[in-house]
């Protein structure tokens, strides 16, 4: 894990040029926040409740020269989680992953100490939980190894080091694959077995950021 996240703050460093930096426009920060995960899945295969999760990472922000826009990125430990019920068994389904989100920003100034900003861009993600789910009766829930999404949203900046910001991340192909035992009969009486269906993870996300 320590691994992982040395890797991707060193690669989110090298994206920036060191002329930047010494323009004092490149910034290291910290951030955190909630996550809400809208699971998109086939409503008569499992059932979904409590789909709650957290994020926290290193992030870093860079001023481009031009009026308003930047770029910021972060490598954020996401731990996201869902109570999933194939009709027979409830299991809490948890993915752990490294995300890697990197959003071009447009900022509005409020004045010297305050700014409004809209961002959008990709992001990445590589699992390093668990990423298999099964349950008694034969049903699973099966994680990609790694995920690609993006991300829209809008903020605050507050005394140029407080930022708070709210977005949505939408999920670009399937998340999981999932298979869940059915116990109904088909036209010969026959159980029906298990039905396959495919995940699409998006989330709700609240974000707090503090730059040095």
């Amino acid at each position: 894990m320590k691994k992982l996240f040395t890797l991707a703050l060193l690669a989110l460093g090298l994206t920036f040029s060191t002329n930047a930096s010494a323009q004092n426009n490149l910034h290291f920060g910290l951030k955190a926040g909630l996550n809400v995960t809208d699971m998109h899945l086939d409503s008569k295969v499992f059932d979904k409740s409590n789909q709650t999760g957290w994020f926290a990472g290193p992030t870093v922000k860079l001023t481009l020269p031009i009026v308003g826009l930047g770029v910021d990125a972060a490598a954020l430990y996401d731990y996201r989680s869902a109570k999933l019920n194939d009709g027979v068994e409830e299991l809490t389904v948890k993915q752990q992953q490294v995300a890697i989100p990197v959003n071009l920003r447009y900022s509005i100034g409020l004045g010297s100490s305050a700014s409004v900003f809209l961002f959008a861009g990709p992001q990445w993600a590589f699992n390093v939980g668990d990423k298999d789910f099964k349950w008694a009766k034969g049903s699973s829930y099966a994680l990609n190894k790694s995920n690609f999404s993006v991300n829209l949203g809008f903020g605050i900046t507050a005394m140029k080091h407080l930022q708070v910001s709210a977005n949505y991340n939408i999920a670009c192909g399937k998340t999981a694959e999932l298979n869940a035992f059915s116990s109904t009969l088909d036209a010969a009486g026959q159980l029906t077995g298990l039905k396959k269906s495919k995940a699409r993870n998006n989330s709700w996300q609240i974000a707090l950021a503090y730059y040095f």
